[in-house]
């Protein structure tokens, strides 16, 4: 799990430090966020003190009503000392006395020029991502068309050299011999290179390349959604390969099942071709339109139209 502090919040959002500087090297233990108006009221029973707490113009409209005393008393509460920050947002004046509780407290104090809505949604989102499960896989991560292909398979069966023929036709790196996995969404994976080997190749007998000094930074991409998995195989004999297309495998990472495919290699094929036509054919069945069921649709009116004509043929007299 990924450490993130409120100081990173302030840089990230170019927020406005109000009061508790001491305090930026506060940790979040989760990605919730809290807009605090029933507290307000004094029913602090339930309060979420750990999580990220927003005031926007409802909260801080209500908070002036109250009487000094009851300011006070509201803002040394919603300073607790596990409190991450506070946020103000539309850029409002905020009362003096929750900055005296955030000075006292430590509790670091931020302004937001912006919306509430703006901020909640863009802090979630750099939440959720930060505090996403987390793994990571040895193979290689392109962007075709689109389309986001993790290739897989042994050491040395030609992942990186597929890669580097992919990237020739004018396709996007994204990760080479280990891809960094985040599920930021129920069913939505984001791959990127550890950054150490972000935008290398390494392609045996030759050594490392830089794909993004060679051949541009159109050629590279920092991140990229995982939709097909593509796994590498030397070629055997004795196993059955499927030649119609109607399987339909899918490899579990993390809590998301991704559908994958896998490909024989053996002397002969052209494995970036091959992989740039599947990731081609997996956007149609996306889209709708599947060639091998079409073809299972054609074949099973052939046999019907064959055994009609058949029944048709045969005098029972």
């Amino acid at each position: 799990m990924a450490k993130v502090q409120t100081k990173d919040l302030l840089e990230q959002f170019k927020l406005e430090l109000i009061a508790g500087e001491q305090g930026l090297d506060r940790e979040f233990i989760m990605s919730d966020i809290s807009r605090p108006g029933i507290e307000l009221t004094g029913y602090f029973r339930y309060y979420p003190k750990a999580r990220l707490q927003i005031l926007g113009k409802t909260e801080l409209s209500y908070f002036k009503e109250l009487t000094t005393e009851e300011r006070v008393d509201r803002s040394v509460k919603l300073c607790t000392d596990v409190t991450p920050c506070i946020v103000i947002s539309r850029g409002m004046d905020v009362p003096q006395e929750l900055v005296d509780a955030c000075n006292e407290t430590h509790v670091p104090l931020l302004r937001s020029p912006y919306k509430t809505t703006r901020v909640v949604s863009r802090l979630t989102n750099f939440l959720e991502a930060k505090f996403a499960p987390f793994t990571a896989m040895h193979g290689v991560l392109v962007d075709i068309h689109g389309v986001g292909v993790m290739i897989t398979g042994q050491s040395g069966v030609g992942k990186s050299e597929t890669a580097l023929e992919l990237v020739k036709r004018g396709h996007r790196l994204v990760a080479d011999d280990s891809v960094e996995i985040r599920q930021e969404d129920y069913d939505r994976l984001i791959g990127s290179s550890p950054e150490l080997i972000e935008h290398l190749l390494e392609i045996r007998g030759l050594g490392i390349i830089n794909v993004m000094t060679l051949f541009g930074a159109s050629a590279v991409r920092s991140h990229k959604k995982i939709d097909y998995v593509i796994n590498l195989e030397n070629w055997n004999d004795k196993k059955q390969y499927d030649r119609i297309g109607m399987e339909e495998e899918t490899i579990k990472i993390i809590d998301v099942d991704v559908p994958k495919a896998t490909l024989p290699v053996r002397p002969g094929r052209n494995l970036a071709v091959i992989i740039e036509v599947a990731a081609m054919n997996f956007r149609l069945k996306r889209l709708g339109v599947n060639a091998a069921e079409e073809f299972s649709t054609r074949l099973t009116k052939m046999i019907d139209q064959e055994k009609s004509n058949l029944t048709k043929g045969i005098d029972f007299d």
